[in-house]
């Protein structure tokens, strides 16, 4: 089983960049960065998903594999 927060926690902080720095490049909420990586919301939207991708300059296969 993929956890896509996992692999987004371990991208942005290769990045060195918080939490809240990724949210405001993604243009999402920090909540949603916060509960994508605990796990608390295990299936993030195409939408989301792309906007984190973008922010942290990576493909979205690489946050779902």
């Amino acid at each position: 089983m993929v956890n896509i927060g996992r692999n987004i926690k371990k991208l942005r902080e290769k990045e060195g960049i918080s939490q809240d720095r990724l949210s405001k490049l993604a243009d999402i909420s920090s909540n949603t960065v916060a509960k994508i990586e605990l796990n608390d919301r295990p299936n993030p939207t195409i939408e989301t998903l792309q906007k984190i991708a973008k922010a942290l300059n990576v493909e979205v296969d690489d946050l779902i594999r």
